[in-house]
């Protein structure tokens, strides 16, 4: 009963460590038109899919080869819906570092940075776990 194609989970926990860094990067300094470039890349994982996502190509290309294949299987519909919490997160926060209302960019930010580091350090995906507890809670569509 999958809601969107499989995908190999070591994908999206390469693409949390890469946002972590650019997170990170992103407090350390507050420039925003790095955060920009990752709220873009949320935007594709998001709204056009994980496969062409640019941290999914660097995986595929460079990282899923030496690590060779897994039977390991998970929903993208899940990833797809964190992307898309990732997207919202680093556009308050692009615009609120863009704007010059720094505290607004850097709880933003920081926000993100949270969920991303939850992912990559252990992973947890925050955003799969609030997916799956909308999906829970919310009413099923009747059979036409």
């Amino acid at each position: 009963m999958s809601a969107g194609p499989a995908v190999d989970p070591r994908g999206p926990r390469f693409a949390a460590i890469l946002t972590t860094i650019v997170l990170a990067v992103v407090l350390v300094t507050e420039w925003w038109p790095l955060l920009a470039v990752q709220t873009v890349v949320f935007a594709i994982g998001a709204f056009v899919g994980l496969k062409p996502a640019p941290y999914s190509i660097v995986y595929r290309a460079l990282v899923a080869p030496r690590l060779g294949p897994t039977d390991q299987r998970e929903d993208a519909a899940p990833l797809r819906f964190a992307q898309a919490v990732g997207f919202v997160f680093a556009l308050v926060g692009t615009i609120g570092f863009a704007l010059g209302i720094d505290p607004l960019g850097i709880v933003a930010t920081a926000f993100a940075l949270f969920a991303a580091f939850l992912n990559a350090a252990f992973n947890f995906c925050l955003g799969c776990e609030v997916f799956l507890l909308i999906k829970r809670f919310s009413p099923t569509r009747a059979s036409s």
